[in-house]
């Protein structure tokens, strides 16, 4: 195997961070054209929509069985190829059937890229010997925006869904082609069992994995309709303040290694997540629609390193293998995504969204407190070393 310590193995690590983000962002602008042209409801929409989350949890499960066994190169490779061959699929199925097989394939591609990569990426990181986790993430955001924005002027060119699909799966397979030969080729294999359930530090990984999740669904699904709420901003402006996160994390994590690097592990969880708590405070306070922005920007800023290091931390366990580890705190925080925002849904219905948010707010203090905890092992490391 060649060393994970070389510029090669970094670049094919950030490529296929970008071609995920990438590639599930192609997928956004197309819902609409999809429900037109199977002439579904909102109903019939929601259930096929649910067809990628599952393909994407199941895969999920079963990368982190192959990878223990096989490494993340393959199934890097395969997840990545798949996101590309089965984009153009989307936008021609011609029936609910066909839409739901293709879109759970599309994000069992998804599921299967998303673990594998981040199993690498730990890999890559150890071998460096310096944090670069929160790098690799900002990847991924960079590349929701670069699918959403690509796919978005091509459709505004009236070329065609089947046509503006063809060229950004083809952007992709290029990417993949040039990750393909510099990924580790066996990056992560377990000599040990093909499965084990999370237990110990793994379960509160997990955990944590899902609340941080939970809180980025949340800011995407509800975010705009709290602060329209509140009236503080009118209908076509609530989206500003979930761009000002999305922006806020991508440069949280662009400038997040060499923060991790200067404070550590504990330090950006424990701020990080104060940060985010903070940010909610001033976000559901706001009298004016700037200071409702600046809660998102905290909450961008404050939450946008948690997940690097949680995988992170996922490395250093010694509960299960690494590569387990990491496709369950990816698993928990898919769940979190796919489950939280509804849970948010039930109690602002019961209660009002506000209180649903103060909810994350409380959610996002188990983080704080369990910052000692899942670093504990880092800091004892640190004595013996000192």
């Amino acid at each position: 195997m060649h060393s994970a310590d070389r510029p090669a193995t970094r670049l094919a690590t950030r490529l296929a961070f970008l071609v995920a983000g990438f590639g599930i962002a192609c997928w956004a602008p197309l819902v609409p054209f999809a429900k037109t042209r199977l002439g579904v409801d909102d109903g019939v929409l929601g259930l096929l929509l649910l067809s990628l989350g599952i393909g994407s949890v199941l895969a999920m499960l079963l990368t982190g069985v192959l990878s223990a066994r096989y490494g993340s190169r393959p199934i890097i490779v395969a997840g990545g190829l798949g996101l590309a061959l089965v984009l153009p699929l989307l936008a021609i199925a011609s029936s609910p059937a066909a839409l739901a097989l293709a879109l759970f394939a599309f994000g069992a591609a998804l599921g299967s890229i998303d673990v594998a990569m981040n199993i690498h990426a730990v890999e890559v990181e150890r071998a460096a010997k310096r944090p670069l986790m929160s790098g690799f993430h900002a990847l991924f955001s960079i590349g929701g925006f670069a699918g959403s924005a690509l796919m978005t002027a091509l459709l505004s060119l009236q070329l065609g869904t089947l046509t503006c699909t063809l060229i950004c799966s083809i952007l992709m397979l290029i990417a993949m082609l040039v990750t393909w030969p510099r990924l580790l080729r066996s990056a992560q294999v377990q000599e040990g069992p093909l499965f084990v359930l999370p237990h110990g530090a793994v379960l509160l990984l997990a955990l944590l994995g899902a609340i941080t999740f939970l809180v980025e669904g949340a800011m995407l699904d509800w975010g705009a309709l709290l602060v329209i709420g509140a009236g503080l901003v009118s209908e076509t402006q609530g989206g500003a303040g979930y761009i000002v996160f999305s922006i806020a994390m991508t440069v949280g994590r662009l400038g997040g290694d060499a923060v991790v690097g200067r404070i550590g592990d504990r330090t950006t969880l424990l701020w990080g997540s104060l940060i985010a708590i903070a940010g909610f405070v001033v976000l559901l306070t706001a009298p004016i629609a700037a200071v409702a922005i600046a809660g998102f920007l905290l909450i961008g800023l404050g939450a946008s390193n948690l997940v690097p290091v949680l995988f992170r931390r996922a490395a250093k366990q010694t509960a299960m293998p690494t590569g387990l580890a990491v496709a369950a705190i990816t698993t928990a925080g898919y769940a979190g995504i796919l489950i939280g925002p509804a849970g948010v849904g039930f109690v602002a219905r019961v209660s009002g969204l506000p209180t649903a948010f103060w909810l994350l707010a409380a959610l996002m203090g188990l983080v704080t407190l369990s910052a000692g905890v899942v670093t504990k092992e880092q800091r004892r490391t640190s004595r013996v070393s000192a």
